[in-house]
């Protein structure tokens, strides 16, 4: 059957990796997207394909550019329009509208750039040299600003304690801990070997920001060089992100591939796209340690692909925190230890998570893949917020049987999505469903738990430092505490069902 012209393909995929420690020496944010574009264009064989981009969209990083895509699409000889995407849209959501604007024919050629020069910052920071970036006049902004619908964090979790990733990510893994049934010493064997597996992965990659294939307990134990982050993520345990990485897409019609010369063993094709935009904050689901809006992207994804997990030889698991990768896992119905492995990079810690880029580095490796192993399929999953959005692409390197398909699922997550109130102003007894300690320079500093009674929720926090150390080493979920004040952690169950007080308050 021949292919309808507009088609979408991808036919250009690069990522590139700066490490230099001489800041004066390493190359900012955008010349590394350039350099991946272009890149992308060699990848695809056809520079030609530069100065034909529609479209230039780039997901917002920690870098001050007003609109990167323009200082792109000049570097790229191109009069393209730019859109600029905030933190909180999901990383596919650029893939999926290149994808369904050339399958309408509305472009013909769509660049997705992105990248991050934190290291560079970093270095820059530790030594007090200059890292200056390329300025814009006043006044530059995008064509196309997307912005997330609705606040990832609530003004309680950002008050109390939760507004860094890794310690909500750490609180849905004691969620998992209890649900599993685990110690806190077996859980933490279980994510050693998950992330060595990991480590594994990035020690093969050659744009993998480190290259330590690490055993098991190098990566749970805490050391000086490994402190102890927020029970149980000890460094490395979490996202890396002061990298130096950037990477590029290039997506065009079957029309404009074929008229450029493109190489057939080149191309790879969308075959759908799902994603929810369903903003609940992770404390009011009903269960914190299940994902039931990326259940629905999944459905969706594979009922519209007419195939399912089984059919798909290569996956990337987005995966900022093993909490992450293991919610994701059981929503797809796969084991931690499939033999296909849950990641193509080697994940966040060890192949590099440049902010709001991720998907990108792991676009290009899912490319790679699918080219040296030609009719398979391929899934690439999205995240953002805290396991907030989610967002799923299938891709083959087949040619697909239908047109390229998108599907919104956020009426079935919201349906799907059991949801109790937030309330900071909770006293009185309550059961702990979660709870993490926040460690300071690797000692047990504050608890942070979330918290329910009479139907409601709260995040609570204690900074007695010997109610944390408790905490850090025994199972909380369960739990009964005392909230003699909103947002206090006041009291906590003994191992005899007494209540040992801590006289501290947050």
């Amino acid at each position: 059957m021949a292919l309808d012209p507009r088609t979408p393909v991808l036919v250009g995929a690069a990522a590139l990796t700066q490490r230099v420690d001489d800041p004066s020496a390493a190359a900012e944010a955008i010349v590394l997207m350039e350099q991946a574009l272009l890149a992308a264009a060699d990848d695809a064989g056809s520079r030609a394909l530069l100065d034909r981009i529609d479209v230039i969209a780039v997901p917002n990083g920690t870098w001050s550019y007003p609109d990167p895509g323009r200082l792109l699409a000049e570097r790229a000889g191109a009069s393209a329009r730019t859109v600029l995407a905030e933190v909180g849209v999901l990383q596919q959501t650029l893939i999926t509208r290149a994808a369904s604007d050339i399958a309408a024919g509305r472009v013909r050629v769509v660049a997705i750039c992105g990248g991050e020069a934190k290291h560079r910052s970093l270095r820059a920071a530790i030594t007090g040299a200059e890292a200056p970036e390329t300025s814009q006049p006043p006044g530059t902004e995008p064509d196309e600003l997307l912005l997330p619908d609705g606040d990832i964090l609530t003004a309680t979790e950002i008050e109390r304690e939760l507004a860094v990733p890794a310690h909500q990510y750490a609180l849905v893994e004691s969620a998992l801990r209890a649900a599993a049934h685990r110690s806190p010493a077996q859980h933490r064997a279980a994510l050693g070997a998950l992330w060595s597996r990991f480590a594994a992965v990035a020690a093969r990659n050659p744009l993998a920001w480190s290259h330590d294939a690490l055993p098991p307990e190098a990566i749970v134990t805490p050391t000086a060089t490994n402190r102890m982050v927020a029970t149980p993520y000890t460094k490395l345990l979490c996202s890396q992100w002061n990298v130096d990485q950037a990477a590029a897409l290039l997506l065009c019609s079957v029309e404009v591939a074929g008229a450029l010369g493109i190489e057939r063993d080149r191309w790879v094709f969308p075959l759908v796209a799902a994603e929810s935009n369903l903003m609940v904050p992770l404390p009011c689901r009903r269960s914190i340690g299940r994902w039931p809006a990326f259940r629905a992207c999944a459905r969706a994804a594979f009922e519209a692909a007419g195939c399912d997990i089984d059919d798909v030889a290569h996956l990337d698991l987005y995966s900022c925190f093993p909490a992450a990768v293991q919610v994701q896992a059981a929503e797809l119905g796969l084991s931690l230890d499939d033999p296909r492995g849950l990641t193509v990079t080697g994940g966040m810690t060890f192949a590099g998570g440049p902010l709001n880029n991720y998907v990108l580095q792991a676009m290009v490796a899912m490319a790679q893949r699918l080219r040296a192993d030609p009719r398979s399929r391929g899934a690439v999953t999205s995240v953002s917020g805290m396991l907030t959005k989610p967002g799923i692409g299938l891709w083959s390197s087949e040619a697909p049987r239908g047109p390229f398909q998108a599907r919104d699922v956020t009426a079935e997550a919201a349906a799907a999505t059991e949801v109790l109130p937030l309330d900071p102003d909770l006293t009185g007894d309550g059961v702990i469903l979660a709870c993490t300690v926040i460690h300071d320079r690797g000692e047990p500093g504050r608890a942070v738990a979330v918290v329910e009674a009479g139907g409601a929720r709260s995040v609570v926090v204690s900074s007695d430092r010997d109610v944390a150390a408790r905490l850090a080493d025994r199972e909380c979920c369960g739990v009964v505490a005392r909230l003699d004040a909103p947002g206090q952690l006041s009291m906590i169950a003994g191992e005899d069902g007494d209540h040992t007080r801590s006289e501290t308050t947050p």
